[in-house]
């Protein structure tokens, strides 16, 4: 049995609140038309995002302090803001990726905006399904967490010793298989994802490009997933704080897009966070970390690569 501090309202009410604000955020990010989303709108639209995560976490810690008591109430809330830190760090590990593909394929600026649209909705939908398979599996068998531990530890490891590597996209398999499967246009087709030539169906690059998109956000979720179940097993906390971090994901990045090359070294500061939070899951039957000071070490290091990343490239022209 998933064991959880929400309601079954809470549920349906916050899945209505991730809808109505997708909608809202896809007019105020350019609606159906081919649109440059411009640097002054993601910091605006980033700060939203950013503001709806605190005042739902104090919104959450509110009702609990009135349901279940203040130390219940603090204990999840801190929880949440630390499970939605940790997401949304390593959401800027996907940037990185979005830029490395976007450029690979030369997808233009103002068509960009609908692919990463539907990728936020399709990273939406897998993390559901990963969240609520991972609470269950971590439920029934507590020792996942030590291999959760193992696993990030390695991959910490990992991306540690190959910040400066860049993947292949060409030799990507599913990008292979796609291409042997389908026909595909040379060129660009405004934002459309196929279109018809002589009578038959055929697709454009944008598909591609959505493809790795939706590829790359599985890679992350799996990454990512394991290192909240280090902070909490519920699902609600898991879930709300994964979803507020995929939201601000587009915007993030249309904020980032310029200037991504100013942050660097934040890919050490990563490989750090996902280490510590590995090495945090597999000591914990002889040493208990509070989510608290697990906080404060995560905002340090990721805080400390930022820094570093500003202070190394002051001189860099843009």
């Amino acid at each position: 049995m998933l064991h959880t501090v929400a309601q079954p309202w809470m549920w349906v009410a916050f899945i209505a609140f991730v809808l109505a604000m997708l909608a809202i955020d896809v007019v105020a990010l350019g609606g159906s038309r081919a649109h440059k989303v411009s640097v002054r709108e993601a910091a605006a639209w980033s700060v939203v995002w950013v503001s709806l995560a605190l005042a739902f976490d104090f919104g959450l810690w509110m009702y609990l302090t009135e349901t279940v008591g203040r130390e219940i109430a603090t204990a999840k809330a801190m929880e949440f803001l630390t499970g939605y830190v940790i997401e949304k760090s390593l959401s800027v590990d996907n940037i990185f990726i979005f830029l490395l593909i976007f450029g690979h394929f030369a997808v233009p600026p103002q068509y960009q905006r609908k692919v990463l649209l539907y990728g936020v909705l399709g990273a939406i939908v897998m993390r559901v399904i990963m969240i609520l398979a991972g609470s269950w599996v971590v439920t029934q068998f507590a020792w996942v967490l030590y291999l959760f531990g193992v696993f990030l530890l390695i991959t910490g490891f990992r991306m540690l010793v190959s910040t400066e590597a860049e993947p292949d996209l060409d030799a990507n398999p599913v990008l292979k298989l796609a291409k042997k499967l389908l026909p595909f246009t040379k060129e660009f087709h405004k934002e459309k994802f196929s279109i018809k030539v002589d009578g038959k169906r055929v697709f454009t690059p944008l598909l591609l490009v959505l493809i790795l998109i939706e590829v790359s956000d599985v890679i992350f979720a799996v990454d990512s997933i394991p290192a909240i179940f280090a902070v909490t097993t519920d699902p609600f906390i898991v879930f709300t704080s994964n979803i507020f971090a995929i939201m601000g994901l587009r915007a993030l990045y249309f904020l980032l897009a310029d200037m991504a090359d100013r942050f660097h070294l934040l890919k050490f500061g990563l490989a750090f966070v996902l280490m510590f939070v590995g090495i945090k899951m597999l000591i914990v039957k002889w040493m208990h970390v509070p989510t608290d000071v697990s906080l404060m070490v995560i905002g340090l290091i990721l805080g400390g690569s930022i820094i570093a990343s500003l202070i190394a490239t002051r001189h860099k022209k843009h």
